[in-house]
């Protein structure tokens, strides 16, 4: 895998960036954290060399300065919303972040509940965690906010919010997901902490866009292709072109609320700190690109991965028009289509020859393999047999795993284990490349070419079921599927 980001580079200058903005409001800094903590895959798919838990890692470098409060939404509670990526409701998704976050040595001081409205589910949830020795509090719903700024910034608005008591110089402001009310906890904190006689201050760490990066630069242009559910759109900051008479990139819902925002600041300080967007955040990963061009083909692979992520979901109805259409007119903003991404070209051209459903994958090196469904395999099982081999020096014609393991397991999947599919998915295969490999050579050869898989991307010509999907995210690997569903495959007889 080719790298193009410099991640010690990444964990030194933001940690010290962070310390540094500390140092200007008093030594008492809300930091709302906007993204993933960790699991960040979409920055370590954009940006090869930055870490998933590379913030974490960062921020690790503060721990003993740092707290954390989690926030979530009354009203995501209420709906039992679920994350996508790990199909858990947002308020597990706290106990979970909690534990993650303690187990890496991290403070977690409370559970901020925002958008209280005396909803039942959110008091049972205060409940449960006052049981586990959670410290909890309500932020209750503002008529007008956040545009009524006298009466958010008044004791009938943020004054009527629980005090969220901290005790260290960094709180960092996170949640499980976007819509839960991060900012307007800093914010309340910041009313409360200046009814106190504290000094704090606010910024926002936020990796997308890079506002150091062009605006068109396919970084960028894979955000917004990130976002497109949320219609986010990237755009110059005018506060800060205004103000400094330099060109910044941040988003559009951020640049439309600053107005707001400088009011706010205005009523509880009686000025604003910042004079832009721009200036709020404390975002340093574009000072880390040390390869342009691998970042710039990485974020094109993502833009077409996001594209074909929104066909899938449209064709399981579970998608949108808008969304698919949307990162279609970011195509042309970045002088590509699908066909830049080589295993779909090798795909769909082996699909066509063969008539039957196929899949490609692109290795570190540029070479391109491909892989048919057949009687024993699908498309995702031989398409790793095949990179594999070819990783190992081993000639293709050379069957890692004979027909005779294959047809009792095909047996047991349709005889016993009542599956309508008698090819083998990519974990089984794995499984008996493993058993084959304590006595067969090839096998242990090719298995030890598994992490070289890692940044690789893969095209199939059908959607893949969920053990496949997994399956390539395990190994790293970059996955899209044409938005074409299997054909029922007959369950042969018994005999």
């Amino acid at each position: 895998m080719k790298y193009g980001f410099d991640n010690e580079k990444y964990l030194r200058i933001q940690s010290e960036h962070i310390q540094e903005r500390i140092s200007k409001f008093g030594n008492k800094l809300y930091l709302e954290l906007g993204g993933k903590l960790f699991d960040d895959h979409h920055a370590s798919r954009v940006l090869p060399g930055f870490r998933p838990d590379s913030k974490l890692s960062m921020l690790s470098k503060l721990s003993d300065h740092a707290e954390i409060v989690i926030v979530i939404s009354a009203v995501d509670i209420e709906k039992n919303k679920v994350r996508n990526d790990l199909g858990i409701t947002y308020d597990m998704d706290v106990l979970r972040l909690r534990d993650e976050f303690q187990s890496r040595g991290f403070l977690v001081s409370s559970v901020v509940i925002t958008h209280y409205n005396g909803q039942s589910s959110a008091d049972a949830f205060r409940a449960r965690l006052e049981r586990m020795g959670i410290t909890t509090y309500y932020h209750y719903l503002i008529d007008g906010y956040p545009h009524n700024v006298d009466l958010i910034a008044s004791d009938k608005g943020f004054g009527r919010n629980d005090y969220v008591e901290t005790t260290r110089p960094l709180v960092i402001v996170t949640a499980p997901g976007p819509g839960s009310g991060k900012m307007a906890v800093c914010l309340s904190q910041l009313y409360n902490e200046h009814k106190r006689g504290i000094e704090a201050g606010y910024a926002k760490f936020e990796t997308f866009p890079v506002w150091s990066l062009p605006l068109k630069h396919p970084v960028n242009i894979a955000y917004e292709a990130a976002t497109a559910d949320l219609n986010d759109v990237n755009m110059i900051d005018p506060f800060h072109l205004e103000a400094y008479g330099k060109t910044a990139i941040n988003y559009n819902r951020d640049i439309e609320i600053f107005p707001v925002l400088n009011a706010l600041f205005e009523g509880i300080y009686g000025e604003n700190p910042y004079k832009s967007p721009t200036d709020m955040g404390v975002n340093m990963v574009g000072f880390c690109i040390n390869d342009d061009e691998v970042c710039r083909k990485a974020s094109n692979d993502e833009i077409i991965r996001r594209y074909f992520t929104a066909l899938n979901h449209l064709a399981q109805g579970e998608g949108n028009d808008a969304e698919v259409n949307k990162i279609a007119l970011l195509f042309k903003q970045a002088k590509i289509d699908p066909s830049y991404r080589k295993p779909v070209t090798a795909a769909r051209e082996r699909a066509e020859r063969s008539g039957v459903p196929c899949s490609a994958i692109e290795l570190a090196d540029g070479t391109v393999i491909t892989a048919e469904t057949s009687a024993l395999l699908g498309p995702s099982a031989a398409l790793i047999l095949n990179a594999i081999k070819h990783l190992a020096g081993i000639d293709h014609s050379v069957k890692l795993i004979p027909q005779a393991m294959i047809e009792p397991i095909q047996h047991t999947k349709i005889n016993y284990l009542r599956s309508h599919n008698p090819r083998l998915h990519t974990d089984e295969v794995l499984v008996a490349l493993a058993v084959l490999s304590t006595h067969d050579e090839n096998c242990r050869r090719a298995l030890e070419k598994l992490p070289e898989l890692d940044g690789c991307q893969v095209h199939s010509t059908v959607m893949l079921g969920e053990v496949d999907h997994k399956i390539f995210k395990k190994l790293g690997v970059g996955l899209t599927c044409d938005p074409a569903k299997k054909k029922p495959t007959p369950i042969p007889s018994a005999e």
